[in-house]
């Protein structure tokens, strides 16, 4: 029986409950095969909805369970040995589902890799599959029989083998016992959306895997009742950790909206939150959010259509957190019953399997008003009034996770003094994949260099004010680039994601910072008009002039989790892989 099979003839439809007669076990297991073993003996699972929210596919953990270990030997019959990567392209549904924790059941290391997006082309995503193929060496590529054209030709290029879906369920299982699972043995790699030379294939422990998974339901205070919604992918951390190996550790159903589901019928996402008779937790990015709000319209009765009430963790991360969106969301959707106690900031990152730190639930927002200067590490212009940024709070560490705020050279510094922030615990990753120069430059005894900027508190709460590699430094003063965006973001007809901040060499050898805009106008008067406007309101923000370039919209590049990537924006302006609109001097 294939998977699909297995599906259409689960349940008629019927929806995993939130809660079943098993007493949850908090992800205290020695290894992912032995929490998916343990969650098949209950009556929870994954429920795949459409692009409207309604369910079609129900995927008891059992079910799981059971088309993973025929998975596991079909990809020995296939000759995948303990050790083996395979890489699979993430499409939210059963098929990945039983194939990734089939490849772990063989001993394997899975390889979770982007659908291709509704931008960027074909050839685009052949390259940036085939970057990732080179960089992970996988025996195979497992990919939707859809897609299959585009990968097959990936798999190509870097000499493995390229196998459907649809070939992978023709496979004969092999009549072989599975290897027994090693704690501390790599359980999966994980690439990391935020690494300065990508791509860095992050390899996870067992270990490490189930100590962040246990530190995200303790950290949660997950209780009988909840239930998780999700619409993120599975290629990304928050998305693959948080909403799909978590709640199997952690027994919890969850209802996916596919991401590409979610970017068309973002509020679809709300209706599925307002349908579950039970509580609620559920993750996005700060994007997430600011879309849902921007598509309510006037017209809308918020209160008839949604109710909220019941989200009891409505938890933020993945990029700066922005406590003018969260605010603009809690204003529209508090009609519904939604309350901003809900919301639960964090802060985390592939190379820690997911989570560093938490919000205790019921805190909300919280935020410090900080001195830009501040924030730079430059001295006080006092020629120019004080200016503050909003810094969240991002929590208190997770289980099992110590962090610190380093100084320039290494030293631990007070609280509330800005520095890098390390984190050292039983989920911190065991390496970069085949990359011992890049492992060693991010760790030190024990300790991982996040390469974010931060600060503590008194009690021990976790404030992150930027990226340290995306510091802007002209003339010996520091900027963050959020700075800079956020001051173009305050004109109208901006949205965050619209403007990417980074400095260029002038011809006269000097530093300056560049912004680039997406721009929807096309005379050209306007357009003029527009870029000195951007620059004025730079100046008057920052105190710097800048170098404005108005450029198409959908130019600016993105991480795989949905997150502007400055790097390559900068990149790809500097060899004019990006062409800004001419406009007259």
């Amino acid at each position: 029986m294939t998977v699909s099979e297995a599906v259409r003839n689960a349940a008629a439809l019927v929806p995993t409950p939130n809660d079943d007669a098993h007493p949850r076990r908090y992800a205290d297991f020695a290894t992912f095969c032995d929490a998916l073993d343990f969650a098949a003996t209950g009556d929870l699972g994954f429920n795949f909805h459409d692009a409207r929210g309604t369910l079609t596919q129900v995927y008891p953990y059992a079910q799981l369970r059971a088309d993973a270990l025929i998975a596991a030997r079909r990809l020995i019959a296939l000759g995948i040995a303990p050790g083996d990567r395979v890489a699979l392209i993430a499409e939210t549904g059963p098929d990945f589902a039983a194939l990734f924790c089939g490849a772990i059941y063989a001993g394997a290391w899975p390889v979770p890799l982007p659908l291709p997006t509704s931008f960027g082309g074909k050839d685009n995503y052949i390259d940036q599959i085939a970057v990732q193929l080179a960089s992970s060496d996988p025996a195979v590529l497992l990919y939707p029989d859809e897609i299959g054209a585009m990968c097959a030709a990936a798999a190509e290029r870097q000499g493995c083998t390229g196998l459907s879906w649809t070939a992978v369920a023709a496979t004969e299982p092999a009549a072989t016992a599975l290897p027994p699972a090693d704690p501390d043995a790599i359980c999966y790699l994980q690439y990391s959306s935020g690494s300065t030379r990508f791509p860095h294939g992050v390899a996870v422990t067992h270990r490490a895997l189930l100590a962040n998974l246990a530190g995200h339901a303790h950290g949660m205070r997950l209780q009988p009742g909840d239930r998780c919604i999700s619409w993120l992918p599975w290629y990304h951390d928050m998305g693959l950790v948080g909403c799909f190996l978590s709640p199997i550790a952690n027994q919890v159903s969850v209802d996916f909206l596919r991401t590409e589901d979610f970017a068309r019928r973002p509020l679809a996402w709300l209706d599925m939150i307002s349908r579950n008779p039970g509580t609620s937790v559920s993750y996005s990015p700060t994007f997430g959010y600011d879309i849902c709000a921007r598509r309510i319209s006037s017209q809308t009765h918020v209160s008839e259509r949604f109710d909220l009430s019941r989200w009891r963790v409505a938890g933020n991360g993945a990029d700066m957190i922005r406590p003018d969106v969260m605010q603009g969301f809690v204003d529209a959707f508090a009609p519904a019953g939604f309350r901003a106690g809900a919301f639960l900031p964090s802060y985390g990152l592939a190379e820690a399997t997911l989570a560093v730190t938490l919000m205790p639930p019921g805190e909300g927002i919280r935020v410090e008003l900080v001195e830009e200067e501040r924030l730079s590490g430059s001295p006080r212009d006092l020629s120019r009034p004080a200016r503050y940024r909003a810094i969240v709070n991002c929590g208190l560490p997770v289980r099992g996770m110590e962090v610190v705020i380093r100084g320039e050279h290494g030293e631990p510094v007070a609280h509330h003094h800005i520095g890098k922030v390390w984190c050292r615990g039983s989920s911190v990753m065991h390496s970069y994949f085949r990359d011992p120069e890049s492992t060693e430059a991010a760790m030190a005894d024990g300790w991982l260099d996040t390469g974010d900027m931060g600060y503590l508190n008194a009690d021990g709460y976790l404030f992150i004010v930027g990226r340290a590699k995306d510091m802007i430094i002209i003339n010996g003063k520091n900027h963050w680039p959020q700075d800079i965006e956020w001051a173009v973001e305050q004109l109208p007809g901006f949205h965050q994601g619209d403007i990417a901040a980074f400095s260029i060499e002038t011809e006269n050898g000097e530093e300056a910072p560049a912004v680039l805009v997406h721009c929807r106008v096309s005379d050209p008067a306007e357009r003029q008009r527009l870029r000195d406007q951007i620059r004025d309101k730079v100046r008057a923000i920052t105190g710097m002039n800048c170098v404005v370039e108005l450029v198409p919209p959908r130019t600016l590049p993105r991480t795989s989790s949905g997150k502007l990537s400055r790097a390559k924006a900068k990149k790809l302006y500097l060899t004019g892989e990006i062409e800004p609109y001419r406009i007259a001097a």
